[in-house]
């Protein structure tokens, strides 16, 4: 008989993006939100820094009334605290808090976590102290809140409780809440490992060797003693270990030396795509964009016939596959199966120095143009010209957009939040503008780029050595193909070239498809991604919540 799962009368969550939107762990939380507040209505808190002393935080709107007895309490023990509603579908609350007033006891908060975990943190540097200090005040908050309601009767022995922290970025909090709060279960998630990621980042051969590689040692080799002494001693202490997928759960068990409890995939939540008639809107309004920017800067006439593709995410020029993008467009340029132009965009956030003048100039004007502005690869200019991996890469291949090319690369070098002063839409919209995404990602945990993509029926690339890859090729029973909505490229540690042949002979065969053949093409997209929806994901998080509690409940009998 199957045992009956516990489950939370409350959540905290607690990571650096909640209400700070700077990568893909917001986009878990977030479009995760609506389904924990549905399940647990206002008894699912998120936990986030408080960057923005008195100025109004873009995603986050305060809300006095709430806890408000408790916000005078938390105030009062020296937590400047601001509580209010996360502005995403489901509308969580939200508490942020003020972490600067901890730096000075940073020595003493380190001296414990020694003495308690045997964290080494002599080695800290750039952002590890700031994220140490913020997941010590997270700690607080869920310390002050638990314990003030468990004074006034609101909480009791029966309340179960659980803390979830994010990324080694929490784990101090995590460790904090394991030592002071035993009755309450703690879950920690590495969304990738930091030593993973840094093998990788670093040009090593990381799967290969991946059996052969000592974290520890990896780890004094490349400078991240800290980060991986915070990450390691969270994943052995706390209640339940998780992460994203079964790629990075191998990786934990050779780099941590601790296999996960639960793999928790990332999900979707598709209220973020727009219904029918807005969809076909928007999406001829992002082409048209798309298309009247690349003419304004290209001097050209690229018509709505031009096959638009895209790559992007966070600027990591090899384990995001940017290099190899770059590479297969190179190779495009001389492919004989072209059957329509290409329009690739780069939209990657790099060191944005300006919106260009000039661009913006000819976009006011509306006219068209046949010749060219200086430098037809970039948007905006970037405080790094001569430094720029993709700028220098596109050199070095004499990718320089000419009239005659078939294929024209464009880098867009900002977040796209609509406000960058060229483009002037959103990601998704972006997004939703698209032929065809591509992500041949050399190393990726999950990978929310090629599913927001398919969820906008998008057709993308992508390979197995991402999460989501993986999981594709798993539901589909067999490496994903163009004509799936997925099409998974195996990717190794060697196989660079052959990857970015592929990319190439994918794009040529599908500027050949008929109108119905795309169309049946972007129907399985969207298929797949209704199976990546938070509705189908979120029961591995009930079973952590689970494993969490009963390890609680065992401690505190």
């Amino acid at each position: 008989m199957d045992k009956i799962q516990l489950r939370p009368d409350y959540i905290f969550e607690s990571s650096w993006e909640v209400c700070n939107k700077v990568g893909g762990i917001y986009t878990v939380l977030s479009t995760r939100a609506k389904t924990l507040q549905k399940a647990f209505e206002d008894r699912i808190i998120f936990i986030g820094p408080d960057f923005w002393n008195e100025k109004e935080c873009p995603y986050f709107r305060e809300d006095t009334s709430l806890f408000a007895e408790w916000q005078w309490e938390a105030k009062q023990q020296g937590l400047k605290v601001r509580v209010g509603r996360w502005t995403v579908p489901g509308e969580p609350i939200a508490v942020l808090v003020d972490f600067n007033p901890f730096f000075e006891k940073k020595n003493e908060i380190y001296t414990w976590l020694w003495e308690n975990y045997q964290v080494d943190s002599l080695h800290a540097y750039g952002d590890y102290d700031e994220a140490s200090m913020f997941s010590y005040a997270a700690a607080l908050v869920v310390e002050s809140f638990y314990t003030f309601n468990v004074q006034r009767s609101t909480f009791s022995d029966e309340t179960r409780v659980v803390y979830h922290a994010n990324e080694w970025m929490c784990g101090l909090g995590a460790l904090y809440i394991n030592k002071v709060l035993p009755q309450i279960g703690t879950i920690f998630t590495t969304h990738a490992t930091s030593i993973g990621r840094s093998i990788a980042g670093n040009q090593k051969p990381l799967y290969d060797y991946l059996f052969a590689y000592n974290g520890d040692q990896m780890a004094e080799e490349l400078n991240m003693q800290s980060k991986h002494s915070i990450e390691k001693q969270t994943a052995w202490n706390v209640d339940c270990f998780t992460t994203v997928s079964d790629i990075t759960a191998h990786e934990c068990v050779e780099l941590l030396d601790k296999p996960v409890e639960v793999v928790l995939p990332n999900g979707f939540d598709n209220s973020f795509v727009p219904k029918v008639a807005q969809f076909t809107r928007k999406r001829n309004l992002a082409r048209r964009k798309m298309l009247q920017v690349a003419n304004a800067l290209l001097g050209d006439s690229l018509d709505d016939d031009t096959l638009i593709v895209s790559t992007s995410g966070r600027y990591e020029f090899r384990n995001k596959g940017i290099d190899v993008f770059i590479e297969a467009q190179n190779r495009l340029l001389r492919d004989r199966d072209l059957k329509k132009k290409v329009l690739a965009f780069i939209v990657v956030p790099g060191w944005v120095g300006e919106p260009r003048k000039d661009l913006q100039e000819r976009l006011a004007n509306k006219s068209t143009f046949d010749t060219p502005l200086e430098v037809p690869q970039v948007t905006h200019w970037l405080h790094n010209m001569g430094h720029d991996n993709v700028l220098n890469m596109m050199k070095f291949y004499d990718m320089h957009n000419r009239k005659d090319d078939k294929v024209k690369v464009i880098f867009l070098p900002c977040y796209l939040d609509g406000k960058d002063g060229i483009l002037n839409l959103t990601y998704y919209d972006v997004v939703l503008g698209n032929d065809l995404c591509i992500y041949p990602s050399y190393y990726e945990p999950w990978g929310y780029t090629p599913l927001e993509a398919v969820a906008f029926k998008v057709p993308c690339i992508t390979t197995d050595l991402a999460g989501f890859g993986l999981w594709a090729n798993k539901v589909f029973g067999h490496a994903g193909e163009i004509t799936d909505g997925v099409k998974v490229i195996h990717r190794t540690d060697y196989n660079y070239s052959e990857v970015a042949d592929i990319i190439k002979d994918t794009v040529a065969y599908y500027s050949g498809l008929t109108q119905k053949e795309v169309e049946a093409c972007r129907k399985k997209a969207d298929a797949l991604s209704k199976k990546a929806l938070w509705s189908e994901f979120i029961k591995y998080y009930y079973e952590a919540y689970d494993v969490a509690l009963r390890k609680a409940e065992t401690r505190n009998c």
